[in-house]
């Protein structure tokens, strides 16, 4: 499993190229998309970002005290916003609270110690939580999203009703915990779940695993 795990990872590499990812110009701005995603496309959380970088307000002090009102009518592109208003507000207040806003203070908190604080957030789940821990605060976590696995699932390492810790597990016991890996990782199978391993007739033929199926 092990080799398996790490052939398709160099595959996938070799055949996307380094993904580049999480865009974002400042760390709040990728913790403010790691919210925004949820249900929803990243062409949406990119118009929904832009018009809070127009109107100058993505900086946690000034998204603390914006009206709710005026962030759900900054973030419509992203859809559900008025949900995703009250996750950002619930997000923010924790944020500056605990820390002040800086990420820096976060340097000398355990992984598992700030996991456990962000999913105590409402509106904060597993994924979201491990986006914000790997792409924003450089911590070596997997994250696990839909494309992950649908594409586990398909090549026969878990059952495609999995709980998210037994697919993470998978990364977990299998490489070192290394941020850049599991952010190239995860990057390139969002790039193949979105290119090739479709939920609805998905491209196996021209799929770079396709012989790793065999």
């Amino acid at each position: 499993m092990k080799t398996r795990l790490h052939d398709i990872y160099y595959t996938l590499y070799d055949y996307f190229g380094p993904q580049h990812w999480w865009p974002g110009e400042t760390l709040l701005e990728v913790m403010v998309g790691a919210i925004l995603t949820q249900n929803t496309n990243w062409g949406n959380v990119k118009k929904a970002i832009a018009v809070l970088k127009e109107k100058d307000v993505l900086e946690a002090h000034k998204l603390k005290i914006l009206p709710r009102l005026k962030l759900a009518r900054y973030i419509k592109p992203a859809g559900y916003y008025t949900v995703k208003t009250t996750r950002l507000k619930n997000f923010i207040s924790f944020w500056m609270e605990t820390y002040g806003g800086n990420v820096r203070k976060t340097k000398n908190i355990e992984t598992a110690v700030l996991r456990e604080q962000l999913l105590r957030v409402n509106g904060i789940g597993q994924e979201t939580a491990d986006s914000i821990l790997l792409y924003a605060l450089k911590r070596p976590v997997f994250v696990i999203d839909t494309y992950t696995k649908r594409i586990l699932s398909r090549h026969g390492f878990i059952n495609e009703n999995a709980a998210y810790q037994d697919a993470q597990k998978l990364f977990v016991q299998n490489f070192k915990a290394d941020v850049q890996l599991f952010n190239e990782y995860h990057a390139l199978f969002v790039r193949l779940g979105k290119e090739f391993c479709l939920k609805r007739s998905p491209r196996c033929a021209q799929c770079p695993l396709h012989a790793k199926k065999q």
